[in-house]
């Protein structure tokens, strides 16, 4: 096989990997938004867990319509955030402001403020399932 070829396979193969590794964190890392997972532990209701994650977002950065095999529970800790959850009207949230997600519900959120914006998403999620799931276009 020709060396291009070559790279290009081992290429596929990794980023297959991290795709299989690192699910949640493979997919959240869009241009202009960056997620640092803070904690996760298993409930007492059995097969669920916590997640707890910090994302940023950069002025105008989105992040689109997505889904998770749990609820989110959103704490705006600065800027000014837009969230749209399918179905229903967009809310704009500031710092302090909070927000619950359904289980499964798609939704998306942007930054509409001038400066970064970021909040504190809680998920109460089903072990073993990926944590993020975009919609299919």
């Amino acid at each position: 096989m020709e060396k291009r070829k070559k790279n290009i396979l081992l290429v596929s193969i990794i980023m297959g990997l991290v795709v299989l590794l690192f699910p949640g964190n493979a997919l959240v890392q869009q241009s202009g938004i960056h997620r640092t997972d803070l904690q996760r532990h298993d409930l007492s209701v059995s097969g669920h867990e916590s997640i707890q994650v910090r994302v940023d977002f950069e002025a105008g950065s989105a992040f689109g319509m997505h889904s998770h095999p749990g609820e989110e529970i959103i704490y705006v800790l600065d800027g000014s955030l837009e969230y749209e959850i399918e179905g229903e009207q967009p809310v704009i949230l500031h710092a302090g402001d909070v927000l619950f997600i359904p289980a499964g519900k798609n939704h998306a959120a942007k930054n509409v403020g001038k400066v970064k914006g970021s909040e504190l998403a809680t998920y109460i999620v089903e072990k073993g399932r990926p944590l993020l799931v975009m919609k299919k276009q």
